[in-house]
C-alpha cells in the first residue's frame, strides 16, 4: 500500500449551482481525516469559501500531494493539464453528467476517499498531447490537451483541406469540416462522436479522426504516439484548433499544427476495484439486456 497523503488541493466546478456546501462538506471530511486542505484560487474566490489557504494551480501542484476535483469531466481536464507537470495524482468527484475520468460518486465520496487517503486506491497514467502551431517560421501557439486537438471549419464557411504528415512522411490531404488527434484519453469524447474507435488507455497510440469527410474512404486512423503529426492548412475560411477546447482562432493558409506526445502524463487515481470496462458498460450504457 502506498504512503498516507497529508495536503489535498481541492477544486470545484465554482459556476455550478450549490457548489459551497458540497465543497465545505468535503473539506470539512479531508481534515477530519487529518489532512490539510487548499482550494484552488478562482474555486475559493467564487464560492467566498475562507477558512483554508487558497493558491493558484501551479501553487497547488507544488504543495499539494493529492488534488480532490470536484465537477465533470471539463472540469478535471482544466485541471490535470495544470497539474500533470507537477506529477500531482488526481481523484475525480463526479457532479456532471457523464464522467469518464470524474469516476468516483458525490453520494458516496467519504466511502471512496478514506482508504485513498490512506494510500489503498488504484492508479493509471494518462498520456497527454502537446502542440505548437507556426506561421512561417514563428510560434504563435503553445497547447497541451488531455483528451484532443482539433482543426475544423468556421462556422459559417465551407470544409477544409488539411494536409497531414507524420514523422515526416506524407500521408495524406484530407477535405472535411475538420479534424480531431485524440489520445486514448480523448477516444471517448469527441472522436468517439465523430465515429472513431475507442482506445483502451493501456495502447501507446493515438486516433486520427475525420469530421464529416469528403471522401468516405477517409476513415478513422489508430497511430502510434512515438511521431510528430503535423497537420497544415491548405485551404478553407476562417480554420480554428483547439486543445481541450482552448481555441485559437482565424489560422491562415499554410499555418501548421505540430503535435506530439507529451512528455509529461495524468495520474488519475481510483477506488480499489475500479474496472475501465465498468466504466465503459456503464458510461456506455452497454448492460442493456444484463440482468
Amino acid at each position: 500500500m502506498a504512503s498516507r497523503f497529508r495536503h489535498a488541493a481541492l477544486v470545484g466546478k465554482y459556476q455550478a449551482h450549490g457548489i459551497r456546501p458540497v465543497l465545505e462538506e468535503i473539506a470539512h471530511f479531508l481534515v477530519r481525516q487529518g489532512m490539510e486542505v487548499s482550494l484552488e484560487k478562482q474555486t475559493a474566490q467564487s464560492t467566498g469559501i475562507t477558512g483554508y489557504g487558497a493558491f493558484t494551480p501551479d501553487e497547488l501542484g507544488r504543495h499539494c500531494d493529492i488534488a480532490v476535483v470536484v465537477g465533470g469531466d471539463g472540469t478535471m481536464l482544466g485541471v490535470a493539464r495544470e497539474l500533470a507537470r507537477h506529477g500531482t495524482p488526481l481523484v475525480g468527484i463526479n457532479q456532471g453528467r457523464l464522467g469518464f475520468i470524474t469516476d468516483v460518486s458525490i453520494g458516496e465520496f467519504a466511502k471512496a476517499l478514506a482508504p485513498m487517503i490512506a494510500g489503498d486506491y488504484e492508479e493509471e497514467r494518462r498520456t497527454m498531447l502537446t502542440g505548437v502551431v507556426w506561421r512561417d517560421e514563428e510560434r504563435i501557439f503553445e497547447g497541451f490537451a488531455v483528451n484532443d486537438v482539433v482543426v475544423s471549419r468556421g462556422a459559417a464557411s465551407s470544409m477544409v483541406e488539411l494536409k497531414v504528415e507524420i514523422g515526416s512522411e506524407f500521408v495524406a490531404n484530407f477535405r472535411a469540416d475538420g479534424l480531431i488527434l485524440a489520445s486514448p484519453t480523448g477516444s471517448t469524447a469527441y472522436a468517439l462522436s465523430a465515429g472513431g474507435p475507442i482506445l483502451h488507455p493501456g495502447i501507446a497510440g493515438f486516433v486520427m479522426v475525420p469530421i464529416a469527410p469528403h471522401e468516405l474512404s477517409n476513415r478513422p486512423i489508430v497511430l502510434p504516439d512515438t511521431a510528430e503529426i503535423v497537420i497544415e492548412i491548405v485551404a478553407g475560411r476562417d480554420t480554428s484548433v483547439s486543445f481541450d477546447m482552448h481555441a485559437l482562432a482565424s489560422l491562415l493558409h499554410g499555418d501548421r499544427i505540430a503535435v506530439r506526445r507529451s512528455r509529461d502524463q495524468v495520474r488519475f487515481l481510483h477506488p480499489r476495484g475500479w474496472s475501465y470496462y465498468a466504466t465503459l458498460r456503464r458510461k456506455l450504457r452497454w448492460n442493456a439486456g444484463v440482468a
